[in-house]
């Protein structure tokens, strides 16, 4: 669907979408497991629907949310990659690193190893002066890959996602932060 660069790491391959990836990205949307801290699962149209989403956020920015997958065996098992933050905050405006992985492929090491490659394109490609993450308090998978991702916690700037309804219980948001300098710090 795209031109972009590719990103490469031992085991995985970051690339641009193609149509043949929907079928895949639909059915870990609709997984429970792998949705349980989102709002709700998606239907084939709402995943479809956030695929294009993804897509032109490429078209307009030249980064977003790269299928992940592996060299040796090709195929979407998630996606990995950056995107503008589309909502208000204290922390807006901001770029977000996330991930997203088919449950069948969690904790093998592959949303570490594609996040890395991310935030080493984010601030030597893009030259971004910093990465955000965010999750709800009970994502502690997630907040534990962004330690490992050298990320600092902000609890001051944690937040309420105001795309949420105010009862909703995943409404609260941890937010983490890495700069960088901080990043350089860590990789020289």
């Amino acid at each position: 669907m795209s031109e972009l660069r590719e990103l490469q790491t031992q085991r995985l391959i970051l690339r641009p979408w193609r149509e043949n990836d929907l079928p895949a990205f639909a059915a870990m949307n609709a997984n429970p497991e792998v949705m349980r801290h989102f709002p709700a699962c998606m239907s084939g149209e709402e995943s479809d629907a956030l695929a294009q989403r993804i897509i032109q956020h490429f078209a307009d920015y030249s980064f977003g949310q790269w299928v992940v997958e592996r060299a040796a065996q090709p195929g979407l098992i998630g996606v990995v990659g950056l995107q503008h933050v589309n909502f208000a905050a204290a922390f807006t405006p901001a770029v977000e690193v996330g991930w997203r992985l088919d449950s069948n492929h969690w904790r093998q090491g592959y949303a570490l190893e594609a996040a890395q490659a991310v935030l080493r394109h984010g601030f030597t490609e893009l030259e971004l002066e910093q990465i955000v993450a965010f999750t709800v308090p009970a994502n502690t998978a997630s907040q534990a890959l962004m330690r490992r991702l050298h990320m600092q916690r902000d609890p001051l700037a944690d937040f309420e996602h105001p795309r949420l309804p105010v009862e909703h219980p995943l409404r609260q948001h941890v937010l983490y932060r890495l700069t960088r300098e901080q990043w350089q710090q860590t990789h020289e």
